[in-house]
């Protein structure tokens, strides 16, 4: 089977980084580039499509609200006009980038509050995937299992691919627990490790309470700002191999 292995990436501005860009492009198999707003800037997300071009890794847009300082991870009150706005402006951007260095996108993946603002409210979702089907109606939509997103991708006719968090713990109803609390983040290597190989081999993940839950994806994200993510990556990539399965693009996946 193949799996794919993303990771957001060029999420620094200028001359700040906050991961090994160079080293995880080596090792992943899609990149959700920056485009500008949360993270990124015009030079970052050129290099990082030519980094992708060059190791063979499907580029994705992957945008977020207009807050650096934040992170994009602040919710921040905007107009369902403006939340569509921000979205064009970015899938724009990146995409004219990418189709200068004869590159075309192959995904889509919403950046930390963005996504879970437009997950809240199906109408909005509904809304803005009709409109990134009107830009580009190959893009694949990189989504958690039972959200909002991924049922107006569908319901759009636009692809799906499901991803798994493996650096991040999920509480009882499958929802992300908030960073700031003990165990948001999972980093140390056995504990990815399991996780990987128990989401491959059983189709489930533990609960940061212990209970069991179904797990439905075809991508892995590792976060390009958990501290160690290249190792991560690494740890992930060697998992999924041992387990006998390949590390391919999302189109590859899908196809």
């Amino acid at each position: 089977m193949k799996i794919d292995l993303n990771s957001d990436m060029g999420e620094g501005f200028g001359v700040y980084k906050v991961c090994e860009d160079e080293k995880l492009m080596e090792v992943v198999s899609s990149a959700n580039v920056a485009c500008g707003f949360h993270a990124g800037d015009p030079e970052m997300m050129a290099r990082m499509v030519r980094l992708a071009k060059k190791n063979g890794v499907g580029v994705g847009a992957h945008p977020g609200l207009s807050d650096r300082l934040g992170f994009g991870r602040r919710e921040i009150p905007v107009s369902d006009d403006e939340m569509e706005a921000q979205v064009l402006y970015q899938l724009g951007a990146l995409t004219a980038v990418a189709r200068a260095q004869d590159v075309e996108l192959s995904h889509f993946s919403f950046h930390a509050a963005m996504g879970n603002m437009i997950n809240r409210n199906p109408a909005l979702a509904e809304r803005i995937m009709k409109k990134v089907k009107a830009v580009d109606p190959s893009l694949i939509i990189f989504s958690m299992s039972g959200m909002a997103i991924e049922d107006a991708a569908h319901s759009c006719g636009l692809k799906v691919l499901n991803i798994f968090l493996a650096d991040r713990a999920l509480d009882a109803k499958g929802q992300l627990v908030p960073r700031g609390l003990p165990g948001a983040v999972v980093k140390d290597e056995a504990s990815v490790r399991a996780r990987v190989r128990q989401f491959i081999e059983q189709g489930t993940v533990t609960t940061i309470d212990g209970e069991t839950l179904k797990v439905s994806a075809r991508s892995i994200l590792v976060h390009s700002d958990t501290p160690g993510s290249y190792e991560l990556a690494c740890t992930i990539r060697s998992e999924i191999e041992a387990c006998g399965h390949t590390v391919a693009p999302a189109r590859e996946v899908l196809a």
